[in-house]
């Protein structure tokens, strides 16, 4: 996945997103800092939302089910792996991939596993916590067995 291709999925779920929040159009617009009408504009796909907008809606609806389907798990590691390459510190636990997730590789304490949607990877340890996300296969296994010399 791409920021562009990102963009469209948001734009196609946005109205989904608003209705599963339970928003008016006037309110989804004030929490997204768009005029109303830009926000029907998307909802009608007459234009694409601003990569800030998706970020926005990502950041401030991750528990959203529509965008988790469509992002394939939490659409906010999407959006900052779009953004910044890869993210690398302890997160919050995980599910472990039990829907989204294909597991790749295992080593020591850690397992690598992709996403199916965006074929992102991650790196979790043995209590499902991310450690390392990236759209990098090779750098994915790098960084899982750097930390297995880290913490055998």
């Amino acid at each position: 996945m791409n920021r562009g291709e990102a963009i469209v999925q948001a734009a196609a779920k946005m109205k989904l997103v608003r209705t599963e929040g339970g928003y008016s159009q006037e309110k989804m617009a004030e929490i997204l800092g768009l005029s109303k009408k830009t926000l029907v504009q998307i909802e009608k796909g007459r234009i694409l939302p601003s990569w800030t907008t998706v970020i926005a809606v990502c950041a401030l609806f991750p528990e959203s089910e529509t965008l988790q389907a469509a992002f394939g798990s939490d659409p906010l590691e999407v959006v900052q792996l779009l953004a910044r390459e890869h993210v690398e510190r302890r997160r919050e636990k995980t599910m472990g991939g039990k829907v989204w997730w294909q597991e790749v590789a295992r080593q020591g304490r850690f397992r690598l596993q992709r996403n199916v949607i965006t074929q992102h990877y991650r790196v979790l340890d043995e209590g499902d916590y991310r450690w390392f996300s990236t759209f990098d296969q090779q750098e994915a296994e790098v960084k899982m067995l750097s930390f297995c010399e880290q913490l055998p």
